[in-house]
């Protein structure tokens, strides 16, 4: 199992964040336009306990790739998460984490995770896997200072 883990300090009240990222329509906005991100199911505007999201991603190589993601655990205001039901990973565990702090929020992504195919697995994480997830969050913290913080 491999873990990334992200923290960032948003400059907007917690109740306006949690509106923001409960909202299964802003993960686009926040995903990097090379995964041409797609929805692919009829989804609210606020996520529940239970909530099955089919979306398409090309992470690599422009190959399209179905992913089925089940929101898990919902505590409003304070976290969610979203777990791999199908797709590319032998598992996907991802909490989103939210603290109301004197100037903002907080949020902490914990993203727990593990690769199929054993050792070709393991070898593909340590080439190409982390480093690409890595990016991806790199991107999302971007762009969540330009949405929140304004920073261009």
């Amino acid at each position: 199992m491999y873990q990334l883990k992200t923290t960032q300090i948003i400059e907007e009240d917690i109740s306006k964040c949690w509106d923001f990222f409960s909202s299964p329509h802003n993960l686009k906005k926040i995903t990097p336009a090379y995964m041409n991100f797609q929805v692919l199911t009829d989804v609210p505007e606020i996520m529940y306990e239970g909530l099955m999201i089919e979306y398409r991603v090309t992470p690599i190589l422009n190959i399209p790739t179905n992913w089925i993601t089940k929101i898990s655990k919902v505590e409003e205001e304070k976290y969610f998460i979203d777990e791999q039901w199908s797709g590319p990973y032998k598992a996907w565990h991802h909490e989103h984490h939210f603290k109301k702090i004197k100037n903002g929020t907080e949020m902490t992504d914990i993203l727990t995770y593990q690769m199929p195919y054993g050792a070709i697995g393991k070898t593909l994480h340590a080439l190409f896997i982390k480093n690409k997830l890595k990016s991806i969050f790199d991107y999302r913290h971007h762009a969540v200072e330009q949405i929140f913080n304004k920073v261009i």
